[in-house]
């Protein structure tokens, strides 16, 4: 995976041959996107909407501190790539990807805010938002694991700290709340030899009531780990009830709640019996889990296709193009106005004359309609004195606008919005243009063109995965 992160986009899509080709149609769809990018100037040409798509699916473990969130890691990757321990052994999220090399390494969270081809290119912005001059430390934050093993080959597996900390709590929030909306499936772990979930109300909150009204609410599984535990109590299922009772007064009425626990660190259970229901149920969930793994490509195929429409949509809409005809618009009129008012202030001097020097005055209008030299050379004059207030109003005004649109780091997709105003503010560009430079019936027929692929995609992946027909 670390080798798939290049800059030339050629080798992005050599990747996506080798490790998702399902994904080489949308990719092509958001080439076709970045050309009309460009001739709107809404994108740099040196940028590319396909940097705005993670393009490998994300497995996010989150949960609280102890709760075997880094064990099950490590099981699932047959590696101990990450510490384990009763206590906080790291505080940090840790993003794991591939690499050709056997070597493990642990690379800066600098190396992910940096590089928009991570899901968390420039998270030191959303940072600071809510912990001033916290961002610079990114690397307090985050950091990258590479791990050489097939089972995450074509995926980004992120790790989580435990949400009990006090410490840069809001930052961990923050960056959470990122994670979440960028992941594929969200595995929520709870620790079952902690039972009492009231006691961790602000974590259920976050974690799970927050969540269960999303529209992809079904990529979160929730995972009472470390079950085995609670076989030494006369009453087990009432651990696991007072857990569910807690998830349900957060809102949490249906979903997968999952209950599983490591065999190879298992305590022996006395009762034979016992031991095998809970491992058959651990063995079930397991399953479960895994099968989600497995799958997660394929819901990020169907994700990404609806990403390239949505895309087109923004592009084409009032938040795309709508948006610098609207600021295109406000230049306009402000323009109109100052110019109107240069106008009235001009007439006002002409009328001053009339009242305070009128015969001059009435040479001075004589000599410019009277076709001489001296009427050619003070026309001439006037009109370089007016074309010269006309392009300063146009400057000023284009400066004042400008100075309230977001930055493109705010808008939808990262479109420059400020770019492709200035570039319609130029001085050869006319206030009457009704179109933004780059905008036009060509345009709009691709932009109509990929989202109308949307459906033909899907019914693409449909057939690959599904048979109605048997």
């Amino acid at each position: 995976m670390a080798d798939s992160h290049t800059a030339n986009p050629m080798s992005l899509e050599e990747h996506l041959k080798r490790e998702n080709e399902l994904l080489l149609e949308p990719l092509a769809g958001f080439r076709k996107l970045d050309r009309i990018a460009h001739r709107l100037q809404l994108l740099d040409k040196s940028d590319s909407l396909t940097r705005r798509v993670p393009w490998w699916p994300v497995i996010s473990i989150l949960g609280t501190f102890s709760a075997g969130k880094s064990t099950f890691l490590n099981r699932y990757l047959q590696s101990d790539l990450q510490m384990t321990g009763n206590q906080a052994v790291d505080d940090r999220f840790t993003v794991i990807c591939y690499s050709d090399d056997g070597k493990p390494r642990t690379l800066p969270g600098s190396a992910l805010d940096a590089d928009p081809r991570f899901p968390f290119y420039r998270i030191s912005g959303d940072i600071d938002e809510v912990a001033a001059g916290e961002g610079g430390r990114i690397n307090t934050f985050l950091q990258i694991k590479t791990c050489n093993s097939e089972l995450v080959r074509g995926k980004i597996l992120l790790d989580s700290p435990g949400f009990d900390a006090d410490s840069q709590r809001t930052a961990t929030l923050r960056i959470t709340d990122r994670i979440i909306d960028l992941s594929d499936l969200v595995l929520v772990f709870f620790d079952a030899r902690h039972p009492e979930p009231g006691a961790m109300r602000d974590t259920l909150q976050h974690l799970v009531a927050d969540t269960i009204n999303r529209d992809d609410a079904s990529k979160f599984l929730f995972v009472l780990n470390q079950i085995d535990v609670t076989a030494k109590e006369d009453n087990p299922e009432d651990i696991v009830a007072a857990w569910q009772r807690a998830l349900a007064s957060c809102g949490l009425t249906a979903g997968r709640f999952l209950r599983i626990y490591d065999e190879q660190s298992a305590a022996p259970m006395p009762d034979a019996a016992l031991a095998r229901r809970f491992k058959a149920k651990k063995d079930e969930d397991m399953t479960e889990i895994m099968r989600r793994f497995r799958d997660v490509g394929i819901e990020r195929a169907y994700r990404i296709v609806d990403m390239l429409s949505s895309s087109a949509r923004i592009l084409a809409g009032e938040q795309g193009v709508g948006q610098v005809q609207g600021w295109l618009q406000r230049w306009r009129s402000r323009v109109l106005l100052f110019d109107a008012l240069l106008l009235m202030a001009a007439l006002g001097l002409v009328a001053a004359g009339l009242l305070l020097a009128q015969d001059k005055t009435l040479a001075l209008l004589s000599t410019l309609v009277s076709g001489s030299v001296t009427g050619w050379v003070v026309l001439g004059g006037f009109l370089i004195i007016a074309a010269t207030a006309h392009f300063s109003v146009r400057n000023m005004a284009a400066g004042q606008i400008l100075a309230k649109i977001p930055v493109a780091a705010n808008q939808p997709l990262r479109m420059d919005v400020r770019r492709a105003f200035r570039a319609n503010t130029r001085w050869f560009r006319s206030i009457f243009s009704t179109r933004p430079k780059g905008w036009h019936m060509f345009s709009r027929k691709e932009i109509d063109r990929i989202v109308e692929s949307r459906e033909p995609m899907v019914q693409k992946l449909n057939d690959r995965f599904t048979r109605p027909s048997g």
